[in-house]
């Protein structure tokens, strides 16, 4: 939520905008104000809200335009001020001041506000003005006219609310900066069609997955103590009998449905959110929103990552999706099921991985059920891919929402981790590249527990698998993704994404001759020599075919200063432990750079390094020279120094 509250007042000439400023600050009525009166700041600590607000005054002449329009776009609420006693003001309302803000590009909540209605006549008090304004305004948006005028002119722009007040009384001048106030810290317009008169899709959206994250038991009813849960995690506070009485009752009384087995339903739930929002207890429900990890825009709050570190679970995150597969494991045989993942996934958007070819992705039982080790690897990839998935889905899934980054860790960058020649990360990543029907797919599959298919398929999208592998009794979940002829070449030639590889896997079919030739190639026209590496052969279990290449794979390797190709066959089961290989490349990147660790420093790093190198040199050099020569003046050095000293010097003896 902002910490802060720019507040406008903008109208014509004469309508009380200054008088209204300096009878709030005053307490008082002043008969004599200048014509636009300073910005007024207001500290955090005298208003509940606990925002500092910055209150502005604005002159409505030709001289004073160019200040209007600047105060007009830093704004975060406008309120129009008109004059009871002057209908024109209020005409140019619609006529003027909002097509002003259109042709600004400005979309903040505006607030209408009618001064001087001690001059309407008759006793002028709140409780006359409540009686006469509570009901346009629970039927309405703004004022009845101000709607009609508003369609006509085909004008958009959102009217919070309107407010009638008297500067000179002074009533209701407070109430003025209050509800501009909540206009921005609890706006309706995320919430609320006030033309339809009901909740936005995206406001039902996000009060159905707070239903049903707090009905614990998934009945489909917020009994008692689900209630009292859901009260003492948004306010503090117990829900009192008589109180949860009263709401069931009003519930019962205007929405069908809404109450069931002594409990709230789903529909009595959205009932009395819109109760609250028709009513003005905005803040009732955004608070609610916001302890569920809603933002202004009702999506859920972001965790920013610098672009070349990577993210991971934590170990409380690794527990809360232990905790949520075992939840939802009814039949307690140790995998999920479809009809399970669907009802775990009954509170978000639905599986995140359904486009993923999912669970081909990760590892599954003999029924096709995802393990527990297939679940956990499923997230590890998500987050190290997309970490933005995981941060929605923990809290759609109920991880608490005040903790949620606390199930993510961010680690170094990879750059950084190659130049100490340590890595203490558990998500490593793989780009498997090679020519069409080298067996990177197969591979792939095999890596995930699938077993092998005879027939040909080309890849036409970007397929990534997962799976945990143990290196010397830690668990490490390694990723293998390959892009297929269509996105190789994009993927390889964009610096961002080769730096997020922590290895890249070249494969070449060994029984076709023309197969390395296409790594070798890909590997002169892209900048790849920074990247750990590693060269499979495949489909061993075939002839062994002489490669059409200046030099064959294990002499092109030891030139690179790698170990030769991993032999391997998909179809016979013989991996040669490649997938335990490649981690262990991850784990200690300095062994696999082709041509040297060097090579894992960038180009402007290098230049870095030889020019400190070159400093270094020049140091020594000038301090040896500094020392030849005091040593000479006090004729200490012997005379077969002069050769090696005076060629030091860069001159020869006369």
């Amino acid at each position: 939520m902002r910490r802060d509250v720019r507040i406008l007042l903008v109208g014509d000439e004469g309508v009380g905008k200054s008088t209204i400023v300096t009878s709030l600050i005053k307490e008082a009525f002043v008969a004599h104000v200048q014509h636009v009166v300073p910005e007024v700041t207001i500290p955090p600590e005298v208003n509940p809200e606990n925002v500092t607000t910055y209150i502005v005054d604005s002159g409505a002449g030709p001289q004073d335009r160019q200040h209007l329009e600047s105060e007009v776009r830093k704004a975060h609420v406008i309120c129009v001020v008109y004059s009871i006693d002057n209908p024109h003001s209020f005409d140019r309302i619609p006529a003027y001041w909002l097509p002003l803000f259109r042709q600004l590009g400005v979309n903040v909540p505006v607030i209408l506000v009618g001064n001087k209605i001690d001059l309407r006549g008759g006793e002028v008090t709140n409780e006359a003005l409540e009686e006469e304004i509570i009901p346009i305004m629970n039927e309405f948006k703004a004022c009845q006219t101000f709607c009609d005028i508003l369609k006509f002119n085909n004008i958009t722009q959102e009217v919070e609310t309107c407010v009638e007040c008297s500067a000179q009384l002074p009533l209701n001048v407070s109430e003025v900066f209050y509800f501009a106030q909540k206009a921005v810290l609890h706006p309706t317009a995320p919430l609320y069609d006030s033309r339809e008169h009901v909740l936005k899709p995206a406001c039902v959206s996000a009060l159905k997955r707070i239903f049903k994250l707090c009905d614990a038991n998934k009945d489909g009813v917020l009994d008692a103590a689900e209630l009292n849960e859901f009260q003492r995690k948004c306010f503090d506070a117990p829900l009192q009998l008589q109180e949860l009485e009263g709401i069931k009752d009003m519930v019962r009384e205007h929405a069908e449905g809404g109450v069931r087995d002594d409990g709230l339903t789903e529909g009595g739930f959205l009932y009395l959110h819109t109760i609250f929002i028709q009513r003005g207890r905005l803040e009732t429900t955004w608070a609610v929103l916001r302890k569920f990890g809603y933002a202004e825009d009702l999506r859920l709050t972001e965790f920013d990552v610098p672009h070349d570190c990577s993210v991971e679970l934590s170990p409380q995150g690794y527990q809360f999706f232990t905790d949520i597969f075992e939840t939802f494991d009814k039949d307690q045989d140790g995998a999920l099921n479809s009809a399970e993942l669907e009802e775990l996934f009954s509170t978000s958007p639905g599986n995140p991985w359904e486009t993923q070819k999912f669970p081909d992705t990760t590892l599954v039982d003999d029924k096709g059920a995802v393990t527990l080790q297939g679940w956990l690897a499923q997230w590890s990839m998500t987050t190290l891919l997309d970490h933005k998935t995981t941060l929605a889905y923990l809290a759609y899934l109920g991880y608490p929402d005040e903790q949620r980054t606390s199930a993510l860790l961010t680690t170094r960058p990879r750059k950084l981790d190659r130049r100490k020649g340590k890595v203490s990360r558990n998500v490593f990543l793989c780009y498997v590249c090679g020519a069409a029907g080298s067996g990177k797919t197969s591979l792939l599959r095999s890596f995930a527990g699938k077993p092998f298919r005879e027939a040909y398929e080309p890849t036409s999208k970007m397929v990534s698998v997962v799976n945990a592998v143990d290196i010397d009794g830690s668990e490490k979940y390694l990723v293998l993704q390959e892009f297929g002829s269509k996105y190789e070449a994009e993927t390889l030639r964009a610096s961002k994404k080769t730096d997020l590889a922590d290895v890249i896997v070249y494969v070449h079919d060994s029984s076709d001759t023309n197969s390395f030739s296409y790594i070798s190639n890909l590997r002169q026209q892209y900048t790849l020599d920074h990247t750990p590496t590693l060269f499979v052969a495949t489909k061993s279990d075939l002839d062994l075919a002489q490669q059409r290449h200046e030099v064959q794979p294990d002499v092109y390797c030891r030139r690179l200063g790698l170990q030769v190709p991993v032999a391997v066959s998909v179809k016979t089961g013989q991996t040669a432990d490649v997938f335990h290989a490649i981690c262990s490349i991850a784990m200690n990147p300095h062994a696999a750079i082709p041509g040297g660790a060097d090579r894992a420093m960038t180009a402007s790093e290098r230049v870095r390094v030889y020019v400190a190198f070159t400093a270094l040199l020049g140091g020594v050099s000038a301090g040896l020279v500094m020392l030849y020569r005091s040593l000479l003046r006090q004729e200490i050095l012997p005379s077969w120094t002069t050769p090696w000293a005076t060629w030091l010097l860069g001159r020869r003896d006369p």
